[in-house]
């Protein structure tokens, strides 16, 4: 099916991406997944092509447009190329919305054009060794000293890790206040007593540095708190809706390429003498992933459409984040199976999609809690 869902612009848009992954990612690819980091030279070059920033105003250095379905062009087609690495989503739409809807014009100022730059790499810190949908669990802790903050914990799972020069941290300044007992804390790279763990040896992703974060008496300025005070809960809330729906978007666009490689594959590799395309039970399987991917895809699209008109509903991102994953989780499955052996071997694209794609059901939010959100909503 024609999409309709994307303008002229977006096309354009979509080719500037196409050739900054040809140029600046897929050439040096395999040795940033032997590294298991990325160079900071691809986010330099991702900020000089305008990629960083979408949405955030044009006097901070950023693009100042907030149209969402750029950001979905931009995950559709770093998923396609197999970049999982480069966490341009994150920075962009998780990231990014705390900073500019939450910072104060100081803070805009100091952060935001290197931010738009690359040459400031961010990444949040809420998960902890105890600690990880379930946000009252958090145990990280900031005291009040007056003139700062002094935090001490330890986070855990953090992406952009390694490479990290702006952390949100998560932490409870209230200890009575539970899940609303929570404060968003900047901590810059350099702060004395901040220290990085080992770069966490993953299943897949290997490229994008995942990290093990300590906070040992750091004092943390007080024009560093972004937001709110004890307000974290209802910041976290506010902007789960798009760090789900960017996860759903690369889903559903990581089992329409598999679903196409594999498409690809079975007319060409021959089993008893003919292809595999000619067996009743591979065309069923074809048709039943094509018809998941097509449905899914149709209502993903109407998602995008949504959110980016500021209409979508927590609940309806739930449901997306949690329906395109499994589906991307069934599909990589099911293709790597229809490879045979070769499914197996990590020069075949099915290979590294399946290890990379098994996280998308687990962060943003499990599939587990995805379900709960959207029972809640309907039972409660």
């Amino acid at each position: 099916m024609q999409r309709q869902i994307f303008t002229e612009d977006h096309a354009a848009f979509r080719e500037t991406v196409r050739t900054f992954l040809a140029k600046e990612v897929t050439p040096y690819y395999e040795q940033w997944e032997k590294d298991g980091i990325v160079s900071r030279d691809a986010w330099r070059a991702a900020g000089r092509q305008g990629l960083l920033g979408l949405a955030v105003p044009e006097e901070y250095g950023g693009g100042g447009n907030p149209d969402f379905r750029y950001s979905a062009v931009l995950a559709e087609e770093f998923t396609r190329a197999g970049a999982a690495g480069l966490a341009l989503g994150l920075h962009n739409d998780i990231i990014g919305p705390y900073l500019t809807s939450l910072g104060t014009d100081e803070q805009k100022r100091r952060w935001l054009p290197g931010f738009c730059s690359g040459e400031i790499i961010t990444a949040i810190a809420m998960t902890e060794p105890g600690a990880g949908s379930d946000l009252q669990g958090i145990r990280t802790t900031a005291e009040d000293r007056g003139d700062h903050w002094l935090l001490n914990g330890s986070k855990t799972f953090i992406s952009n890790g390694i490479l990290a020069d702006l952390v949100i941290v998560v932490a409870r300044t209230t200890p009575e206040g539970g899940a609303h007992g929570l404060s968003l804390l900047v901590v810059e790279r350099g702060t004395d007593g901040f220290e990085r763990g080992r770069n966490l040896d993953k299943i897949g992703q290997k490229s994008q540095d995942t990290a093990e974060l300590f906070f040992n008496d750091v004092r943390v300025p007080k024009e560093n708190l972004l937001g709110e005070l004890n307000g974290a809960f209802i910041h976290l809330m506010t902007n789960l809706a798009q760090e789900r729906m960017g996860i759903a978007v690369a889903g559903i666009a990581a089992a329409e390429h598999l679903l196409e490689i594999t498409t690809d594959y079975v007319k060409e590799r021959e089993a008893f003498g003919r292809p595999l395309s000619k067996l009743q039970h591979i065309r069923f399987e074809i048709a039943e992933m094509a018809t998941e991917c097509a449905v899914t895809r149709t209502f993903l699209d109407r998602c995008i459409v949504d959110h980016s008109d500021g209409k979508l509903d927590a609940v309806h991102a739930s449901m997306a984040k949690w329906w395109a994953t499994e589906l991307q989780k069934r599909v990589a499955d099911r293709c790597l199976q229809l490879h045979g052996g070769y499914g197996y071997m990590t020069e075949y694209r099915v290979a590294r999609a399946f290890t990379d794609g098994r996280i998308q059901t687990i962060y943003g939010g499990t599939t587990e809690i995805m379900k709960e959100i959207i029972g809640r909503s309907l039972l409660s």
